[in-house]
């Protein structure tokens, strides 16, 4: 499966544009998946110095990703003219999901088992009856 991860807010904290403490079991988990065959592609509104930064932080930790905001290693933006930083991927794992980001242990679970939220008990009820955490704006400070 390929699998587009985001780096901000779901493999560490967000103190963009710093890299933040990783959250807790982020790389040993995508290790795993990796391990497990599937073919990660770090997906990220980060470019230039602050990707790279990125990448070195996740390589020293033993996470080498299939592809870096990009469909396939060898995909080049100037050779292709429908280029498009919209990753296909089959699943993406992002703090900005839906219901938020689940910890790492139900990430990995849920991929290895094949499972949904459905399958897991959720609902579109549940969805609606969850309130999901308000996002701390710059100017506001509460």
């Amino acid at each position: 499966m390929v699998i587009a991860v985001d780096f901000d807010g779901t493999i560490v904290e967000h103190r963009y544009p710093a890299i933040g403490e990783e959250v807790p079991f982020a790389t040993e988990t995508l290790k795993m998946l990796i391990q497990d065959g599937h073919q990660l592609i770090l997906w990220s509104v980060r470019e230039g110095r602050l990707l790279q930064e990125a990448v070195d932080w996740c390589r020293s930790r033993g996470v080498e990703f299939w592809a870096v905001n990009k469909d396939y290693p060898e995909e080049e933006e100037s050779k292709n003219r429908n280029f498009s930083r919209k990753i296909k991927a089959d699943m993406f794992i992002d703090d900005r999901n839906m219901g938020g980001l689940p910890d790492w242990g139900t990430i990995y679970q849920m991929i290895k088992n094949h499972e949904t939220w459905m399958s897991r008990g959720f609902n579109n009820t549940s969805f609606e009856d969850h309130e999901p955490p308000r996002k701390k704006h710059w100017w506001s400070r509460g």
